[in-house]
């Protein structure tokens, strides 16, 4: 008896140590079958290979009441060791082979359909699926050999119960289906406690602040194209002691009221417009970087199919990075700096026109910017991310983005594809448009070649 508990000690020591490995590469193994880590749990461990090597070698052993025991046990163990301890009592069944396959057969298409929509991607944002101990940082193939090594250390494990079940029934005189019930259940079902120990990483409260004030700063973004175009209108109607005489298509003349001429008001209004567009595409350049990293996401780093391998798309972040650089050297106002002219006569002046090179160069940064954005949210749905509900305007734009770029997720130029998004979105595609920003300056401009 002693010998009989000695081994199923032992391969309850197997069967956690077989988990344990389990659990710690499960990320990485989701990463191998290009599944989820719930997926990848289910279909290597769900199977319950110790409980099946068990069946198995009980039943060749001509041990039915083993086999029957430990089955029905360790379901009533998962659920609660009350009900385990308490079937002691409980006499053991027979199940035909007609029903064995019924099972067999149920299994094989819960596996089908898991696996059937589990190659479709989570929800973003779905962080507990891939916690950071479970091997994330690990080669696909790596993890996924040692997540299956730990599924054999745990059939072993099984193997070794079946023989201590089996000289415990012998030296206590007990029957197969009281064993199996009790002492070799809680054996095999032992990794549950290694797996129910597990701490998965924890679920952030709220998302990054780069998210979350996203509405507010481009909420401010389109109240400065408004201001701006409320400043342009006041610089063609508004009358001043500066008209200028503007000639018609019939060869006559008619003065116009020059309220921008300074150009104060209008320079003043490019200016904030184009603070606003930079502070929209340094909180674009954040968010990307959030969306390469795995504690965000819940997806592979740098949003690699495989990292070590493959970079991922670093490479398009330093890009934005280096965008973003370049434009915070336009937040600085032209109006500051004035410059007298003309022998003192013009001795104030606002670089107006500067003032709106700057705020369109800006415009195109920002677009560069969320043309690396949405590379990155079309990279993420190739690993596995799924959109939010409610999300449609955004689906169809990643939709018409994924009938312009390459398929598959591994490295490439993706400078390509960037420059490819940004040409797009400058013709207002995908319902992203710039149009009203490049009106305004169109605008101005149209106002500053008027002949005087």
């Amino acid at each position: 008896m002693v010998l009989g508990f000695g081994l199923l000690a032992v391969s309850a020591v197997m069967l956690i140590a077989g988990a344990e490995l389990f659990t710690e590469n499960a990320g990485a193994a989701a990463r191998g079958l290009r599944i989820t880590v719930f997926g990848a749990a289910f279909l290597l461990a769900g199977a319950e290979p110790e409980e099946m090597i068990t069946a198995v070698i009980a039943s060749g052993r001509h041990r039915p009441g083993l086999a029957a025991g430990d089955a029905i046990g360790a379901n009533l163990t998962m659920l609660t060791l009350v009900l385990g301890l308490a079937a002691l009592a409980a006499a053991g069944g027979i199940i035909g082979r007609w029903q064995g396959g019924l099972l067999v057969a149920a299994y094989l298409a819960g596996v089908a359909l898991l696996w059937w929509r589990e190659r479709k991607p989570p929800a973003i944002g779905e962080v507990a699926e891939a916690a950071a101990g479970d091997g994330g940082s690990r080669p696909a193939a790596a993890g996924l050999a040692l997540a299956l090594g730990g599924v054999a250390l745990m059939a072993a494990g099984g193997w070794l119960a079946v023989g201590g079940a089996e000289r415990v029934v012998a030296a206590a005189r007990l029957t197969d289906t009281a064993v199996g019930l009790t002492l070799l259940a809680l054996a095999t079902t032992a990794e549950l406690f290694a797996l129910a120990g597990t701490q998965a990483t924890p679920r952030a409260l709220q998302p990054p602040v780069s998210f979350r004030v996203s509405g507010q700063v481009l909420a401010h973004l389109d109240r400065a194209v408004t201001m701006l175009d409320a400043a342009v209108s006041r610089a063609l109607e508004g009358i001043t002691d500066s008209p200028a005489y503007v000639e018609q298509e019939d060869g006559s003349g008619r003065f116009l009221g020059t309220a921008g001429f300074h150009g104060y008001d209008l320079a003043a209004h490019l200016h904030i417009l184009t603070v606003a567009v930079i502070g929209a595409a340094e909180l674009g350049a954040t968010r990307l970087h959030r969306m390469l990293d795995p504690k965000t996401t819940g997806l592979n780093a740098q949003l690699s199919p495989d990292p070590g391998p493959h970079t991922g798309l670093s490479p398009v972040h330093k890009r934005a990075v280096g965008v973003v650089h370049a434009l915070r050297r336009l937040a600085v106002p032209s109006t500051v700096g004035t410059m007298e002219t003309s022998a003192g006569q013009e001795d104030a002046q606002t670089f107006s026109a500067e003032a709106a090179e700057d705020c369109r160069l800006a415009g195109e940064g920002l677009r560069e910017v969320l043309a690396c954005e949405l590379l990155a949210v079309h990279q993420a749905q190739g690993l596995g991310a799924q959109l939010p509900r409610d999300a449609e305007r955004l689906a169809g734009a990643l939709d018409a983005a994924a009938a312009v770029l390459p398929s598959g997720t591994e490295d490439r130029f993706f400078g390509q594809d960037v420059t490819r998004l940004v040409e797009l979105l400058a013709r207002g595609w995908p319902g992203f448009s710039f149009s009203g920003l490049d009106e305004v300056v169109a605008g101005f401009e149209e106002l500053r070649q008027e002949p005087l």
